[in-house]
């Protein structure tokens, strides 16, 4: 649920996260070596709760309540230094508040809303986007004569050509090279991966 196929690899369960103000931070797909310590943690839980599994759901819930409470309150972890994260945890500054933030953009962004058929109109004609992203506003900041980066709040989509619109090119370089000011502007960082194209290309599922 945390990442899809979609540009920006964008997801119901990441949009929601973004429009709270919490962004998501990915890790390359297939790459389960860059976040060992949680994937180690789901090996765990798998194999204390789910190997075989509990005969009803409300059994299945009490075994994943004693793994939280033995993980937490009573296990000692080597990378803690044989202490237990009950012992380390301090509750966030921030305030949760369920309102959905409205998405803004820099007054020199274009602003299209996406149809519930997941595309904007550009020059009259269709841009396909993501139908995970219907009724919501995307921002186009303008580069070169004719291209434009196309963005999701804070997010880096896309790039769209206007010589060859209707098809757009999918951001190669991950989210954490967008950055937002506290201005508001965007800045998306250069790399060798990051390239305009006259198809659609889309991210590694595998």
């Amino acid at each position: 649920p945390f990442a899809s196929c979609a540009l920006g690899r964008l997801s119901q369960l990441s949009v929601w996260w973004l429009r709270l103000g919490i962004r998501p931070e990915l890790i390359e797909p297939a790459s389960p070596q860059q976040n060992g310590r949680h994937e180690r943690m789901h090996r765990d839980l798998k194999a204390e709760t789910t190997r075989p599994p509990a005969h009803s759901r409300s059994a299945q819930q009490r075994r994943f309540d004693t793994f939280r409470h033995t993980f937490n309150q009573v296990r000692p972890h080597e990378a803690l230094d044989q202490r237990r994260p009950a012992t380390l945890y301090t509750p966030s500054d921030r305030l949760y508040v369920p309102r959905l933030r409205p998405i803004t953009y820099p007054e020199h962004f274009e602003i299209r809303r996406v149809s519930t058929n997941g595309g904007i109109r550009w020059s009259k004609r269709w841009v396909n986007v993501s139908h995970i992203l219907a009724t919501l506003p995307v921002g186009l900041e303008p580069l070169a004569s004719g291209t434009w980066n196309v963005f999701f709040g804070p997010v880096h989509l896309s790039w769209l050509d206007e010589q060859t619109i209707g098809s757009t090119t999918t951001a190669a370089a991950p989210a954490a090279n967008v950055t937002c000011h506290p201005s508001g502007e965007y800045t998306c960082h250069p790399s060798a991966e990051m390239f305009i194209a006259r198809i659609i290309r889309q991210p590694s599922c595998m």
